[in-house]
């Protein structure tokens, strides 16, 4: 289990790059910030869906067992997560800065209050830093993009 640890903290902290680097982006190329953001959102779109297909395998482990969440609800909240990332894509960009955030928390709080019997301790530590920046990052994109536009 430890290397399973180590390789899920080293490929989740790696996965932030492209938040950290989106938001510095705007800053060192603005004029070519609306390229970045839509790339940066469709980074996030992508994320958002992993994150959402994470939950498949334990609905289909949880038949026969005594879980807080029943197999059927696990699927339906996989499937809000992936067509909110789906749905966001399609939205302006003004919406964009407002959906992400708030579908990325809702995920995090899914995982910690719901899920939590899932997972290990250390893996809801390393969802808190990696949820915490890719927040940190969107609001620092969202904020960019309300001061230019």
């Amino acid at each position: 289990m430890i290397a399973v640890a180590r390789l899920a903290n080293a490929i989740g902290l790696l996965g932030l790059l492209p938040f950290i680097l989106g938001a510095l982006a705007v800053f060192i190329w603005p004029a070519h910030s609306l390229q970045i953001t839509h790339y940066f959102y469709i980074y996030s779109a992508g994320i958002l869906a992993f994150m959402a297909g994470v939950y498949w395998p334990i609905a289909l482990q949880l038949e026969n067992r005594c879980f807080p969440l029943s197999p059927l609800t696990t699927m339906v909240i996989s499937q809000l997560f992936f067509l909110t990332a789906g749905i966001g894509l399609l939205l302006p960009m003004h919406l964009q800065i407002i959906i992400y955030p708030i579908a990325y928390l809702a995920l995090y709080v899914v995982d910690v209050r719901w899920m939590k019997l899932y997972w290990p301790a250390w893996y809801r530590q390393l969802r808190l830093i990696l949820t915490g920046v890719a927040i940190l990052s969107q609001a620092v994109v969202a904020g960019w993009l309300l001061s230019v536009h």
